[in-house]
């Protein structure tokens, strides 16, 4: 456990106690069925019938691959197609030995244009938000077109979501993770007035980001007090979301899936919460962007990566 986990832990039970109930644990709800498990590291070794990874703590898992596991690096690939050296997140059944889904050097990339300069390749400056700073990514020309359709306001100040891979130092952009919403990042819309009472459930758009740290299952949460995270920028969404705190327990659960688990705040979600959009991938969610999660909890709560989203439903856990 790192330090920023073990503080947020420690936030979590001491909170608690001043509420007087019990602190709870996170973790999957044994109600869903057979659990997922996220597995995350670097291939050392890959075969048609097994792949050996080692994880961030330094251990070495040797995974079978099931005959109707799939992977994805710059596109569909086969399993054994996979470089060694490559990082990888593994979705895996029976208590996280048999492999049915692999991303391998996934990244995202989440903020507001800053800059756009090149005429083929394209370069990209993005404005990540006040805790993941600034990043350039590259558009290949082969991917602009898909990218452009659905980010026509591609100009500075607008916001940019999209999936790809790294690659050779570089982050480069090939799938658009949502249709970018309409406004400048600036200008997100406020929550409508039927959002004005208290709520036990939300709905919404759950997402992933890969800033946090590797393995974590945790969650960025847009509604925290500015003063609890040192940032001006939260207390943003255009979702009726309640004020909570570092280390609180939100239970996630995904709509299209039907699992649900206890995933604890770890981070601020300024970032997420200017996305007013929806996600389509299993009918049609609310406006807003409720939650954003680590690439563990979100595989682990049945989401597909390459997707981007899923339609969730949240309450304090």
């Amino acid at each position: 456990m790192t330090v920023a986990q073990s503080n947020v832990e420690r936030r979590r039970v001491l909170a608690a106690a001043a509420l007087g109930r019990e602190p709870g644990h996170p973790g999957p709800d044994p109600a869903g069925g057979d659990p997922v498990h996220a597995v995350t590291g670097t291939i050392l070794d890959v075969s048609p019938h097994l792949i050996i990874v080692e994880t961030a703590q330094g251990v070495e898992e040797r995974l079978v691959i099931a005959p109707w596991a799939t992977a994805w690096r710059d596109g569909k690939v086969a399993p054994a197609d996979l470089a060694a050296g490559s990082s990888v997140i593994i979705r895996a059944l029976r208590e996280g030995k048999v492999v049915e889904r692999i991303w391998a050097d996934l990244t995202r990339m989440t903020g507001t244009i800053v800059s756009i300069e090149g005429r083929r390749d394209l370069t990209v400056e993005l404005d990540c938000g006040p805790h993941r700073g600034h990043r350039n990514i590259v558009i290949p020309y082969r991917t602009s077109g898909r990218l452009r359709v659905r980010h026509p306001q591609f100009e500075p100040g607008f916001l940019f979501d999209a999936i790809g891979v790294r690659a050779g130092g570089a982050s480069l952009a090939l799938l658009p993770a949502t249709s970018q919403p309409a406004y400048r990042a600036r200008a997100v819309p406020g929550p409508p007035p039927a959002y004005g009472g208290v709520q036990s459930r939300i709905s919404g758009t759950a997402t992933w980001s890969d800033a946090f740290d590797e393995d974590e299952r945790g969650a960025a949460y847009p509604m925290v007090e500015r003063s609890d995270v040192g940032c001006a920028e939260a207390e943003v969404s255009c979702t009726g979301l309640p004020y909570l705190a570092l280390g609180s327990l939100l239970d996630v659960r995904n709509v299209c899936e039907g699992r649900s688990a206890r995933v604890p705040i770890v981070a601020c979600g300024c970032v997420a919460g200017r996305f007013c959009d929806r996600c389509v991938e299993c009918g049609t969610s609310p406006r807003g962007r409720i939650v954003e999660l680590s690439p563990s909890a979100f595989v682990e709560l049945g989401g597909e990566l390459t997707k981007g989203c899923f339609n969730a439903r949240v309450g304090l856990g």
